[in-house]
């Protein structure tokens, strides 16, 4: 009986060769992700399961740190600010970019000068960006409040008033909106311009040329945005950081990444920090999960 069945090569010396030059070109990278990005997640997940303190050994506790976060009220409330920011911070920044780069995008005169300009807050360093907006929101000798004065409007006290510390960040959020700009325009210029003649031929107003030619060829663009803005949104930590130490006031401006460094490297539960962090892995990969679900119907990729 001939067997049909067609035989299993091995690798040639040149494709061993080949193997063996590429794993060592990159050998460098594989070391890195293992001990700076493998190794720490590994660990993470295990110490989230163990009763940590940095200082002692880890003590196996299952459950007990996922049970506590479920009774912090302290948790809970960075938890519900970190979305009411999110929930505020990302449909608000992904617009406004989105508006400035269509804009931008018209081809007016001195329109470098202008894209410079929206860019450049992107630029400043984050806690230089912190101690401006703290003058900024100064609710006795603050610009913001002198300008509302100006028109009869009384300012509050932006960042010792717990109704108006997460709006004031919110709208600080908006501020680095400058890199999202780049990423939108870079998009907008490969849209081609026969589509927007082809839709003003048809009699499409300005708006249905934005909602049935820009927004579809560039919808991977805003996918991409809005996911980073997600991982971005839940990560918020320095700027709060520095404006309300300790989430001051009653913690309204305490966020989810803030507890979790106050519980690592202040009270040094580094379990209990562990845990809270793969909490925040789950909420973000869910979210990133939604966001991909909810594109597959409403992104159009180029020749998809």
């Amino acid at each position: 009986m001939t067997d049909l069945a067609p035989r299993r090569r091995g690798m040639s010396p040149n494709q061993k060769r080949d193997l063996r030059n590429g794993l060592l070109f990159i050998s460098s990278w594989l070391i890195g992700f293992g001990v700076l990005l493998g190794y720490p997640i590994v660990s993470s997940l295990y110490y989230s399961f163990t009763d940590f303190s940095v200082l002692q050994p880890p003590q196996w506790s299952g459950l007990a740190n996922f049970q506590e976060l479920a009774h912090d009220e302290v948790f809970l409330k960075s938890l519900y600010n970190t979305f009411y920011y999110a929930a505020w911070a990302l449909p608000l920044g992904v617009t406004l970019a989105l508006a400035i780069a269509i804009l931008l995008n018209t081809g007016v005169r001195g329109m470098p000068v202008f894209r410079t300009i929206f860019f450049l807050p992107s630029l400043v360093p984050t806690v230089a960006l912190a101690i401006l907006w703290l003058w900024i929101f100064n609710g006795q000798y603050s610009i913001l409040n002198y300008l509302l004065g100006l028109v009869g409007i009384e300012g509050p006290n932006w960042l010792s008033d717990p109704h108006w510390v997460k709006p004031a960040l919110v709208v600080m959020s908006l501020w680095g909106t400058g890199h999202a700009v780049v990423i939108y325009l870079a998009g907008l210029q490969g849209v081609p311009a026969s589509l927007y003649e082809a839709a003003e031929l048809d009699g499409a107003t300005w708006w249905g040329r934005i909602r049935h030619v820009t927004l579809p060829m560039i919808s991977p663009v805003i996918l991409f945005n809005l996911i980073m803005g997600i991982i971005g949104t839940f990560n918020y930590f320095a700027i709060p950081y520095v404006m309300a130490p300790g989430g001051q006031p009653a913690r309204s401006a305490y966020f989810l990444a803030v507890d979790l460094f106050d519980n690592a490297f202040q009270y040094f539960r580094m379990g209990y920090a562990c845990a809270m962090a793969w909490v925040l892995f789950v909420i973000v990969f869910l979210l990133t999960m939604l966001a991909l679900k909810f594109s597959e119907r409403h992104v159009h990729y180029g020749g998809g």
